[in-house]
């Protein structure tokens, strides 16, 4: 509802104006300051509703490569999230380990690292002892115990179906999905010409990634979330929902194929959201 306006007469309104201009000499600096305080407190409010100050390291899994978080990074980007999307090599779990330690070392303050599919072996042993590390999230990824392997956990559920597909590749000695599988088994809830790109521009990964045992996990350390894709072929559900449960996550369960940084970036972004406001 808007206030009535009074008319002045011209009398009353020259009258009135010296006492307004004095009246505005005498109060303009205090209405200026707090005009600026409240400004400072909406900056301060929208600073401490959105990512400032907080760092999110994402770390991409085997046979894609880190523009797979590019949908999240631009989210995280919008909240003023500090977002680092790692390019591990895919040559060993050992290398995969120390470049995410290095990119964790690189950065100060708050973190919640993040990993999709094999990147939850990485962030599992990257983020020990990282003494600002606030939280893991896992998208769709393997969280083992101490001494257990990639091939380990996949052992202990029936098989994927992506599992027939898993071809030697370009690389010598690195393997990748075949590249007619790759739409239906590893990304099908995206275009089908957006997932045949993504089918031939696979970072092949060396298979010694998936046999070697993990060290001691950083979930025992930090509180986890992850993110079970309901649909999908690459890792079975059943799988993700035994790992979840055993490291104690705070757990969600969404209709995705097994990219689902790609396919639902949204719903990623907020389980990351909320990893990152338990403090």
């Amino acid at each position: 509802m808007f206030e009535k306006v009074s008319r002045l007469t011209r009398r009353t309104f020259l009258k009135g104006a010296g006492t307004a201009v004095a009246t505005t000499a005498l109060l303009g600096q205090n209405t200026l300051s707090a005009y600026a305080a409240s400004a400072s407190s909406q900056e301060a409010l929208q600073s401490s509703a959105s990512g400032g100050g907080l760092n999110v390291v994402l770390v991409h899994g085997s046979f894609v490569d880190a523009s797979s978080w590019s949908k999240v990074v631009a989210l995280l980007q919008a909240q003023h999230y500090n977002a680092l999307a790692v390019q591990i090599p895919l040559t060993s779990l050992a290398d995969d380990i120390d470049l995410t330690r290095q990119a964790l070392a690189s950065i100060s303050g708050p973190t919640v690292l993040v990993g999709h599919s094999y990147a939850g072996m990485v962030i599992t042993n990257a983020g020990t002892n990282v003494s600002n590390l606030i939280g893991l999230v896992y998208a769709a990824a393997y969280a083992p115990e101490q001494g257990e392997s990639h091939n380990d956990l996949t052992a202990k559920f029936p098989p994927a179906p992506i599992s027939k597909h898993v071809i030697p590749s370009y690389r010598s000695g690195f393997r990748w999905v075949d590249p007619p599988a790759f739409p239906p088994d590893f990304i099908q809830d995206v275009p089908l010409p957006v997932a045949r790109v993504l089918a031939v521009s696979q970072k092949p990964v060396a298979p010694v990634c998936f046999s070697t045992p993990s060290g001691a996990p950083a979930w025992k350390q930090v509180p986890s979330w992850y993110l079970v894709s309901k649909n999908d072929r690459t890792i079975n559900p059943d799988l993700e929902r035994f790992m979840a449960k055993r490291i104690g996550a705070t757990t969600i369960e969404i209709a995705s194929s097994h990219a689902s940084p790609v396919s639902h970036p949204e719903d990623v972004f907020q389980l990351i959201l909320a990893a990152s406001r338990k403090r």
